[in-house]
């Protein structure tokens, strides 16, 4: 189960980051590494990870920003590994959007244990969140049969449409960063796949909206990326 579950660990100082990724291989997690804020955040977006482990003392951005930053996009759980083992500096972490802190020095066991809490609890949200059948007003995906309705009518996608019907209803009211979506899609994020999702995009659209100037299930957010709006 593990093996399904990737982690995101961000920590500047290479000993304490080989030893918590030398755990995580140990215990059969997959992981990506960032050193820094700005990697950080890239990383998070392109890759979506389940887990973020969180240092807050990195060389080019606090990790309070961070926090903050990838909260208005991601619910993903933020763990807070760190040095500072104030009282004020924990409720902080907390109150901007982290889910559990961990004190430097830590143990090895302290951490797998925070990871199996966290990992049950998205367990447990995913048996709760996880229906066969997605409806959003006269949308409807049955994602066991694989089809798409519009007013009780089928709508005839293409694979890569139905691929993005499904990701942005999954997703319903979050914004979907370019690198996010053609990660998902396609499994890169070069130029020529963001072009690309621009034309898919255009034509689901047709296949879902009255009308371009008013949309009603998929928004777009400049610069940025794509969101299903709730009906």
């Amino acid at each position: 189960m593990n093996k399904k579950l990737q982690i995101l660990v961000v920590e500047d100082d290479a000993p304490v980051r080989n030893l918590i990724t030398t755990t995580l291989k140990a215990h059969d997690y997959t992981y990506r590494t960032a050193s820094g804020g700005n990697s950080a955040i890239l990383e998070a977006a392109s890759h979506n990870p389940d887990i973020m482990l969180l240092d807050l003392g990195l060389p080019d951005m606090d990790g309070m920003e961070i926090i903050k930053k990838v909260r208005t996009w991601s619910n993903m759980p933020i763990i807070v590994i760190s040095a500072r083992s104030e009282d004020t500096d924990k409720i902080d972490a907390l109150d901007a959007g982290a889910d559990d802190y961990i004190t430097k020095p830590f143990s090895v066991e302290e951490l797998l244990a925070r990871l199996r809490v966290t990992q049950r609890r998205l367990a447990a949200l995913g048996e709760v969140n996880a229906p066969s059948v997605f409806v959003n007003g006269s949308l409807r995906v049955d994602y066991a049969a694989g089809c798409a309705y519009l007013d009780d009518c089928e709508l005839h996608l293409t694979p890569i449409e139905y691929k993005l019907l499904c990701l942005l209803s999954q997703n319903v009211g979050k914004v979907l960063t370019h690198m996010f979506i053609t990660q998902r899609i396609w499994g890169s994020s070069w130029d020529n796949d963001v072009a690309s999702l621009r034309v898919f995009m255009a034509s689901l659209r047709k296949k879902l909206e009255s009308g371009s100037d008013s949309p009603q299930y998929i928004q777009t957010h400049i610069g940025v990326g794509y969101r299903m709006l709730k009906v």
